[in-house]
């Protein structure tokens, strides 16, 4: 099973959080998700987190705490495990290197959007406020 960690990145000015759209020719094209991404073999979660929110967005970010933690399986046989960390601050200007689209929303709006399947359960919890 994969390892996959991913961020929940809010803004204290308006609490907005990150959320971020694949790209057309990426496999689940369009769907919106939490910036992250695989853990490589002997990186920390958080160590992974930091890294790969440097590559996609630009960002040295302060990984807060791990919010959840989860598997989740494909219907096409594949599985992942996914750990979401708090981000409250980073360092730098978000700049968009990988996605097709990169917005700051309301917690209220995000079943709104395309969200990863993977992903829902979680999305449907910030929009009621039981998580961040």
């Amino acid at each position: 099973m994969k390892q996959v960690v991913a961020a929940i990145i809010t803004r204290d000015s308006d609490q907005k959080i990150l959320i971020c759209q694949r790209r057309k020719e990426q496999a689940l094209p369009l769907k919106w998700e939490f910036p992250g991404g695989k853990i490589e073999a002997g990186e920390q979660p958080a160590a992974a987190l930091k890294r790969e929110l440097d590559e996609e967005l630009g960002i040295d970010a302060d990984i807060g705490e791990e919010l959840t933690r989860f598997p989740h399986h494909y219907k096409n046989g594949g599985g992942v495990e996914l750990a979401f960390f708090r981000v409250r601050t980073f360092a730098g200007e978000i700049t968009n290197r990988i996605f097709h689209d990169v917005r700051w929303v309301s917690r209220e709006s995000l079943p709104e959007f395309d969200f990863l399947e993977a992903d829902v359960k979680l999305v449907r919890k910030i929009a009621a406020g039981e998580i961040v």
